[in-house]
């Protein structure tokens, strides 16, 4: 099986070989830029299995990038994870809103990172969703081993972590599924702060499921339902 590929978009140049030689350690195939522009045009030809985007890039920062990506159906369920400073939480929760996968604040432990990475690319394509193969009802329709869905007919563009969010809800059975779990089974993680990433995901999620948003129900102080 070829290395999986990670395209790494970072102008600070410590932190890019950092990133370099960590993820090379890894057993990944990476290529780093320091610029945007030059970021877009290298995922068109590297073709990576996932982005790891800095937010302050010169030309273009990673919020553009993040949503040049998520808008381009060739690029939409590419995974991205964004590399934040401490002091940018409007602007992670504004990238999660755009669709990326996951955030990382700086400073980083390397070892942390290649852990939310890997969890990120479990991520996509879905994972066999217990072997059932697809999922319909009305005007949505599920197919987990494509990984995609239809709505009314019309090819939904979701996130790896949107599509993996949807089947766990939709498994669930018509069972509450709380934030902690959402986060254990569909984020492999559980750090401060993430409640709130699993709210913004259903959000976009409800968005992309037009007239069928209201089958995700929320019980509040709890989580969240698919309506069975």
């Amino acid at each position: 099986m070829p290395d999986k590929k990670i395209l790494v978009v970072e102008d600070h140049e410590d932190t890019r070989e950092l990133l370099e030689y960590n993820l090379k350690a890894s057993g990944f195939e990476v290529r780093a830029v320091a610029d945007g522009h030059q970021g877009l045009e290298i995922v068109r030809s590297f073709q990576p299995d996932l982005v790891l985007l800095d937010l302050m890039l010169p030309g273009m920062d990673g919020l553009e990038i993040c949503r040049k990506l998520k808008k381009n159906p060739d690029t939409s369920g590419l995974p991205v994870i964004m590399l934040t400073a401490k002091g940018e939480e409007v602007d992670r929760i504004v990238g999660l809103e755009l669709g990326a996968d996951d955030y990382v604040v700086k400073p980083f432990s390397p070892r942390e990172l290649i852990l939310r990475i890997k969890a990120v690319m479990r991520r996509t394509p879905a994972d066999g969703e217990d072997k059932v193969k697809a999922w319909e009802r009305e005007g949505l329709k599920v197919d987990f081993e494509a990984h995609s869905i239809e709505v009314d007919g019309e090819n939904a563009q979701l996130t790896a972590t949107e599509f993996k969010l949807l089947s766990e809800l939709i498994m669930g059975k018509g069972k509450v599924q709380t934030r902690d779990h959402l986060l254990d089974t569909v984020w492999d993680t559980h750090f401060e702060g993430y409640s709130r990433t699993v709210d913004t995901h259903i959000r976009r999620l409800r968005q992309k499921l037009g007239p069928y948003a209201d089958w995700i129900e929320t019980i509040r102080g709890v989580g969240y339902r698919f309506r069975s």
